[in-house]
């Protein structure tokens, strides 16, 4: 049971073409943001879809994966736990930032050409 303590499972569709890098250390970093949508009927019994953005970070071969087979668009599912972190800008207020750290990664759609 350890190891559902912090798990997150998503299926979803990219929203915009993963951002990558080589860190001066040489480890790959891609960011990814990702929509999972939720269909559901009101209270009046009408359909409403809702639509929720996550943001994905990967490291290392995950990341090289994305970086060569994943596009915006493309469905994809993802295994990893959840994370949070915060930064104060310049006025000194504080920015809190939810992320998925990718440890599992399934590609769903296409491979990109």
């Amino acid at each position: 049971m350890n190891n559902l303590k912090n798990k997150v499972q998503l299926i979803g569709h990219v929203g915009q073409e993963p951002e990558v890098k080589t860190l001066t250390s040489g480890q790959v970093l891609a960011k990814v943001s990702l929509a999972t949508s939720d269909i559901y009927k009101n209270k009046s019994g009408e359909k409403v879809k809702e639509t929720y953005w996550h943001n994905l970070i990967a490291w290392g071969k995950t990341a090289t994966v994305i970086q060569n087979y994943v596009q915006k668009g493309q469905e994809i599912a993802v295994e990893g736990k959840l994370t949070n972190r915060f930064y104060e800008d310049k006025e000194g207020k504080k920015h809190y930032i939810t992320e998925v750290i990718v440890n599992e990664l399934m590609l769903m759609g296409t491979k990109k050409s």
